[in-house]
């Protein structure tokens, strides 16, 4: 079954990047010269996926506005003659089908799946959290496609973390000497912590999960975890798998560090922003700025 559907969620307030979220969603921010979300989009389409649902509320307009054409823009690029700007604007528009869903339940990361329930079909597809991007050569995306038509079972992407970090993740417990999974606990205690390896936002799943996740209790903080889904069928007999990023890595964004180190981190590819690193750098140092 090839895998072509995906799910995002970007239903989140986005309360940790305020005031700079307060009139625009936080997936929007700017990484250089494109939204995180569209860094996110492309990842998704260059693995070969050609639906995108994206599960929103009712701030998230600007974000369907942006994967929409723009017929006025796209006029004045062209009058202009500034051919490749009219190219890249027009490109956002045809990448992939774009469907939108409103949230609608509890808080918690599974609620997004709920919502879009109706629209994912029965074969398996990609989950992913508007905020989370992947750097790496291979997109991580496609790696999880790869390994899926290979072992034919769910899988989640993990990535170590410091001790200090565990309790903000869904923490893996493996199989001896495998990278099946165990367990997965939702925020645990440092000193509880199976491992280090943290769940983030880059999943297949497959529709016996939503199912499971409909008649799956609310958890931790009264929220409805994609967690407790996972924990619920690997109990019930299922086969879940763990895949660290190969050639990349992880990078979140939704708070003000986390933020500043996206930005860097796609800064550095580009060599026209490296001499600008290196002056504030050599500035900073200098005690000047």
């Amino acid at each position: 079954m090839e895998i072509t559907k995906a799910v995002i969620a970007v239903a989140g307030s986005g309360t940790r990047l305020l005031p700079a979220t307060k009139s625009q969603p936080k997936e929007m921010l700017p990484i250089i010269d494109k939204p995180i979300i569209q860094y996110l989009v492309e990842e998704l389409v260059d693995a070969g996926i050609k639906d995108i649902i994206m599960v929103t509320r009712w701030d998230k307009k600007p974000l369907e506005d942006h994967f929409d054409r723009s017929f006025e823009l796209e006029r004045s690029l062209e009058k202009t003659g500034k051919n490749k700007r009219l190219e890249q604007v027009r490109k956002i528009s045809t990448m992939a089908n774009f469907i939108y869903v409103r949230q609608k339940g509890p808080y918690g990361n599974g609620t997004p799946l709920l919502s879009a329930a109706s629209v994912i079909g029965d074969d398996p597809f990609i989950y992913a959290f508007g905020d989370d991007l992947v750097k790496s050569k291979v997109p991580f995306a496609k790696q999880l496609i790869d390994l899926h038509k290979k072992e034919q079972a769910p899988i989640l992407g993990v990535q170590e973390v410091s001790e200090d970090e565990v309790e903000k993740y869904g923490i893996v417990k493996y199989r001896a000497d495998s990278n099946e999974l165990e367990d997965i606990i939702e925020k645990p205690d440092k000193k509880e912590a199976p491992s280090r390896h943290a769940a983030f936002g880059r999943y297949v799943l497959n529709r016996e999960i939503v199912d499971i996740l409909a008649r799956t209790a609310r958890g931790k903080g009264d929220e409805l975890w994609i967690t407790d889904a996972i924990r619920n069928y690997i109990q019930e007999g299922g086969r879940f798998l763990a895949k660290e990023v190969e050639g990349g890595k992880w990078i979140t964004t939704g708070d003000p560090e986390s933020y500043l180190r996206a930005i860097l981190a796609y800064a550095v590819d580009c060599p026209e922003l490296k001499a600008v690193i290196k002056e504030c750098c050599d500035t900073d140092e200098k005690g000047e700025g």
